[in-house]
């Protein structure tokens, strides 16, 4: 072994205990520091520990105050709603307290009033029965006696009324002229006994099947739109089987619609084209069969060199009517009947038969014209063909309660005969109802009148009145105004039974 290699062994065998004696001290060094660094990491840990452990008690202290001071300050709040409130019922049990002592306070006036009012009573009845005596002594008369002259008093009042009345029949007419009248009418009716059954205007237009209203409708609706537009009607589908209907104002224009779907339907063809032919040709039938219904008339009643317009405005009269009576066949009826009143009477015989013809005349166009029938025949006869004034005045008179011409009379006569006949009228639905609440309105707006009813289809009201606001008198009276009132305000035939009813009951119980 080399001196070198010697060197290093014994360095090694050396050095290796001093390096492990080095390395334990330094080992005993280090872990020395690392436990003085833990201890020092644990005195921070535990020191804030403390410091959070104060804040967290400092911070639920203050939390703590708080509450205590929201506690504090709402139960300060509920106290001083609890004070206002037994403030204002303090106050209100004041105010209740002051209206009772109010309320007692006015009952006992009350009471006191009521006692006055009783002395002021038997001082008024004392008074009167002084007052009673006095007049008594001075008329020489009982109360029974004054009474009894009252009720005579009255008496001789309601028979001077009926002299007064008897008196003024007397004047106007005897028993023979009534007699007289009596048998003229009747003869006139028996020698003209037409028919006089109602005929109305139909609008129904009979289809052979369904299947012909989806053809007269047409692709979307233009054969219908096509028929409406050129008649001035409405074409109305509904499910009613096999028939259409055609409403309108104008009759005319109805029957002109009718006219061309009855030819439509049956050609077959109905399409815009066909429809404007149908209805072209419609319109000359029409126009022929009103000038035709026309001629017959005037030839019927015998008034003959009529102008031909004139006779076509006549015609017009068939397709119109009045409370279901056909106005044409009214019309000749009127005349007629006007012709036979007016030879017996000696009355000019032209005049009436032509004034009973044409006194209707204006309700041929009244749906066309503004204003009433009577104003429109006039004009026409008048102004337009320069009939005499005596003829168009009759279109004015027959409506008028005291016609100024014998002859206007007797067209009043015939026209009202000819309305009267059994069957030849009839009121719609409507118009009944109407006149019914006319009636009871008029008769219910008297003072005094309780209830009224209109009974026997118009031809009774009876009138309910208040006992203690009219007396038996003023029942009386009250009937007469009443039938005055009826005749001044209504139309109406034959005449109308007025029956004031005034019952009184008193009732009262023994307990």
């Amino acid at each position: 072994m080399s001196p070198e290699n010697f060197i290093w062994v014994i360095l090694t065998f050396v050095g290796l205990p001093g390096g492990m004696i080095v390395g334990y001290f330094a080992r005993k060094v280090w872990a020395a520091k690392q436990i003085n660094t833990a201890e020092a990491r644990l005195q921070q840990l535990t020191q804030e520990t403390k410091n959070k452990q104060k804040e967290i008690l400092l911070h639920a202290k203050e939390q703590a105050v708080q509450v205590v001071e929201d506690a504090k300050r709402e139960e300060q709040e509920r106290r001083r709603e609890i004070t206002s409130l037994q403030s204002r019922l303090e106050k209100r049990e004041t105010l209740f307290d002051q209206k009772l002592i109010d309320l007692e306070n006015r009952q006992q006036r009350l009471q006191d009033k009521a006692q006055e009012i009783d002395g002021i009573k038997k001082e008024i009845g004392v008074i009167k029965e002084k007052q009673i005596e006095k007049l008594q002594k001075v008329a020489e008369l009982s109360r029974e006696e004054a009474q009894k002259v009252l009720i005579e008093n009255v008496e001789t009042s309601v028979k001077d009324d009926l002299v007064l009345r008897v008196k003024r029949i007397e004047k106007e007419g005897s028993e023979a002229y009534e007699k007289k009248a009596r048998e003229l009418i009747s003869t006139a009716m028996q020698r003209w006994a037409s028919s006089h059954a109602a005929e109305t205007t139909t609008t129904v237009v009979t289809l052979p099947s369904d299947e012909m209203k989806g053809r007269i409708i047409g692709r979307e609706g233009r054969n219908i739109k096509t028929i409406e537009q050129l008649t001035g009607v409405e074409i109305i589908v509904d499910d009613t089987p096999e028939s259409i209907l055609v409403s309108g104002f104008s009759p005319i224009r109805r029957h002109l619609a009718k006219r061309a779907l009855e030819k439509l339907i049956q050609d077959g063809r109905i399409h815009p084209g066909r429809i404007e032919e149908a209805i072209d040709q419609a319109k000359k039938e029409l126009a022929r069969d009103i000038r035709e219904a026309g001629e017959e008339a005037a030839y019927e009643v015998g008034v003959p060199g009529l102008d031909p317009k004139l006779l076509q405005i006549l015609g017009r009269l068939k397709y119109r009517t009045s409370y279901g009576q056909n106005q044409l066949r009214h019309s000749i009826e009127v005349a007629n009947l006007a012709t036979m009143i007016a030879e017996e009477l000696g009355a000019n015989v032209a005049v009436a038969k032509k004034g009973g013809l044409f006194h209707d005349i204006g309700k041929a166009v009244d749906h066309e014209i503004q204003g009433s029938h009577t104003e429109i025949g006039y004009d026409i006869l008048k102004r337009k063909f320069n009939f005499p004034e005596e003829i168009a005045y009759i279109c004015i008179g027959h409506h008028e309660d005291a016609p100024k011409t014998l002859e206007a009379i007797i067209v009043k006569v015939a026209d009202a005969i000819s309305g009267a006949r059994p069957g030849a009228r009839k009121d719609t639905y409507e118009q009944y109802v109407q006149r019914l609440e006319e009636l009871e309105t008029i008769a219910k707006s008297f003072e005094g009148v309780e209830k009224t009813y209109a009974i026997q289809a118009g031809r009774e009201v009876r009138v309910f009145v208040t006992p203690d606001k009219i007396d038996d008198w003023g029942a009386v009276k009250l009937a007469k105004s009443v039938a005055e009132k009826i005749q001044q305000e209504l139309k109406y035939p034959g005449e109308i039974k007025v029956t004031v009813i005034r019952e009184k009951r008193v009732v009262e119980y023994a307990r």
